[in-house]
């Protein structure tokens, strides 16, 4: 067998140090790992996963288990004494880690014969803990997707997918509904907080708050392998809940609790829940996780309950009951002025309130909402993300994009985050590869959505995502999807004239397909600059011309700042059709654009730039430079030498040679892309 310490990765063997180094520290974990790396918590998971195929998690405790082994077979501690010795605050749960892992329960390991190939036999003490790290990632790649139920055979695990089923009141007195609804929402919370789990958003499953579908028929609609049911109601200073977590594909429940507690006992119950449905599914949850889940949002129960009822309304995203929620979230802060997770509801209220005004009124109090949530929670994903959607609203995206990213180390299933990243990749910081990971999260969060609406734009997202990375035939396939969903969509049949021009780059057909949707609304600017910039590419200058005339004199008459990056081939069109002085004034306005372009795409902005300026070898060292990039759109390599304004280059060794590199790169990309997405899970 070949030695597994020329296969292992200097950044394992660093990250297994860490690990060892603080093996008895029960609270050392992913978050604790990621800092002792000097990375952040998602780089960390994403490069883990890469080296491994595990999970930080599951890489941390075979690392555990691994050192387990060895104690059992050399040393005389016993099972209590050794699960804490190797980090685990549980004997319970360390026996049955240890029995998932090696078939049989610790107090027969030196009985056993140790037939793991993942574990040389030791070595001088000097190599002890690489030889370790090398063995427990040997061991994960033999178990990777398998448990073993020694004796029995293996068996597929199931993926920790799962659905909070919308709660039902038990209660005569209709207004303990939201009291009811907050029981549900709560276990949902708790539930996102682990990244084992892959948790449905609350939207994919409000539709079935009344329906007659069976369990396995919801789950199948759903995408998950395990429903939660729950009802309930509120007896005076009592709270009676029945939960149950049913195993989608047998229709059985494998844990179902009655409780009956203390209002007071509110929080401690919602906490419990998420732990139990946890062990039931032998779902890892991280020490840092574990904290996440038990942290009480407020100590005063008058506070919460109006809260409750402030975030049952501002739920349905309705104005009128964003503008009602926002009085009881402000009278749970009067009652609690330490309320982090109130304060940042209410700035999320103003935030939506002002979300398609032209003239937004709340941008001061959605920063001080959020910065009060901050202040007294700055490790509470609700509180980064009203600070995010400050900055969203004040339009410095790249402020938003950290507490964006660290509001989903909090909550890896926050369909919310994960919908604002996926638009932040696609048009502000534009990067293909980020896009169509968090717009493929996103659709696996919002199965099943009720809203036809929202679920045909889900798949239109996907669907430009998939094709800006080249994936041709799968963006074809949800285009399809989203126009399923909504046949009159406004934008998913623009895009799917470029996926099939993706698919058969025909020219002329691609502009017939963007002038029918024109047609439809002769005052589109999308499409009046499409549509002239096919004309354009066929060299069909007068055509052009009459399009993007209608596009320039709409874009002044309204004073509106779009579609800059365009004014280089309308200044090419214009100079073609003898007005030169439109088209100096484009390419100045062009050339200014170039200078704020701080996108991947800056070198290529400035080659046009300098072929305008008739400057052919500095276009070529732009280009050369632009070559390096990576997640870059597939449109540039089936547009880029179509470009007129490239003809200057048409025949030049150089440009043939470093547009040959640029479609290299891409596919090399591609590849990668495509395996690490697989990976995932995602594709």
């Amino acid at each position: 067998m070949a030695d597994p310490l020329l296969n292992e990765s200097s950044f394992i063997e660093k990250a297994s140090a860490h690990v060892l180094e603080n093996l008895s520290n029960e609270h050392f974990g992913v978050s604790e790992l990621a800092a002792a790396v000097h990375m952040s918590r998602s780089n960390l998971l994403r490069k883990v996963k890469k080296e491994t195929g595990l999970s930080a998690s599951q890489f941390i405790r075979k690392l555990r288990l691994a050192e387990a082994m060895d104690l059992l077979r050399d040393t005389s501690l016993n099972v209590s004494e050794i699960s804490y010795r190797v980090g685990f605050g549980s004997t319970s749960y360390f026996i049955k880690c240890f029995r998932e892992q090696y078939g049989y329960p610790p107090g027969e390991a030196a009985k056993q014969e140790f037939k793991d190939p993942g574990l040389p036999p030791k070595q001088a003490p000097g190599f002890r803990w690489k030889v370790l790290a090398a063995g427990v990632i040997g061991i994960a790649l033999l178990a990777i997707g398998l448990y073993t139920f020694w004796p029995s055979s293996k068996e597929v695990v199931l993926e920790k997918s799962i659905a909070v089923l919308p709660f039902k009141n038990e209660s005569s007195d209709a207004t303990n509904v939201y009291f009811i609804n907050g029981l549900m929402e709560s276990t949902l919370n708790n539930l996102q907080k682990i990244e084992d789990f892959r948790v449905v958003s609350r939207t994919s499953v409000e539709k079935y708050r009344t329906t007659a579908r069976s369990i396995p028929e919801i789950a199948r609609e759903l995408h998950v392998n395990y429903l939660v049911e729950g009802s309930g109601q509120r007896v005076g200073d009592r709270v009676l809940l029945n939960i149950q977590l049913i195993d989608a594909a047998s229709d059985q429940p494998i844990w179902s609790e009655q409780y009956s507690r203390e209002v007071t006992d509110i929080f401690a119950l919602q906490n419990e829940v998420a732990q139990k449905i946890a062990e039931a599914v032998q779902a890892i949850v991280t020490p840092a996780e574990r904290e996440q889940i038990d942290k009480k949002p407020t100590e005063n129960l008058v506070a919460y309950d109006f809260y409750l009822q402030g975030i049952d309304l501002l739920y349905t995203r309705i104005q009128e009951n964003m503008e009602a929620a926002i009085p009881l979230l402000q009278k749970a802060i009067e009652e609690d002025p330490q309320f982090s997770l109130a304060y940042a509801q209410v700035a999320i209220a103003y935030y939506f309130l002002d979300e398609y005004q032209k003239e937004k009124q709340y941008t001061e109090e959605i920063n001080t909402y959020a910065d009060k949530a901050l202040l007294y929670d700055s490790q509470l994903a609700e509180s980064l993300i009203a600070k995010a959607l400050y900055y969203t609203q004040t339009g410095e995206y790249r402020l938003a994009l950290p507490h964006l990213e660290k509001a989903l180390d909090y909550n890896p299933n926050s369909t919310v985050v994960i919908q604002i990243l996926a638009d932040y990749y696609a048009r502000v910081i534009p990067n293909t590869e980020k896009y169509l990971e968090y717009a493929l999260k996103g659709i696996q969060l919002r199965l099943g959505a009720n809203d036809s609406v929202v679920q045909s734009y889900s798949y239109l997202s996907l669907s430009n995502a998939l094709a800006q990375s080249g994936f041709v035939e799968e963006a074809l396939v949800n285009i399809d999807k989203s126009l399923s969903y909504a046949p009159d969509n406004y934008y998913a049949p623009m895009v799917k004239a470029f996926v099939l021009y993706a698919k058969d780059g025909d020219l002329n057909k691609i502009r017939e397909s963007l002038m029918v949707e024109l047609q439809k609304d002769t005052t589109r600017l999308d499409l009046l600059q499409e549509v002239a910039k096919m004309y354009y590419f066929q060299e069909d200058y007068e055509q052009a011309y009459r399009y993007y005339k209608k596009f320039v004199t709409a874009r002044q008459d309204n004073g509106l700042e779009i579609y800059a990056q365009e004014d280089s081939k309308i200044g090419f069109v214009y100079e073609k059709m003898g007005f030169k002085a439109e088209a100096e004034d484009l390419y100045k306005t062009y050339a200014a654009y170039c200078e704020r372009d701080e996108s991947i795409y800056k070198s290529a902005s400035k080659a046009v730039k300098y072929l305008i300026e008739g400057q052919e070898a500095q276009a070529i060292e732009q280009l050369q430079i632009f070559a390096e990039e990576d997640n870059i759109q597939y449109w540039v390599l089936l547009f880029l030498e179509k470009d007129p304004l490239m003809a200057p280059l048409k025949d030049d060794p150089e440009f043939i040679a470093v547009v040959q590199k640029i479609k290299d790169r891409f596919w090399k990309n591609h590849a990668r892309l495509q395996k690490t997405l697989e990976e995932k899970g995602l594709m």
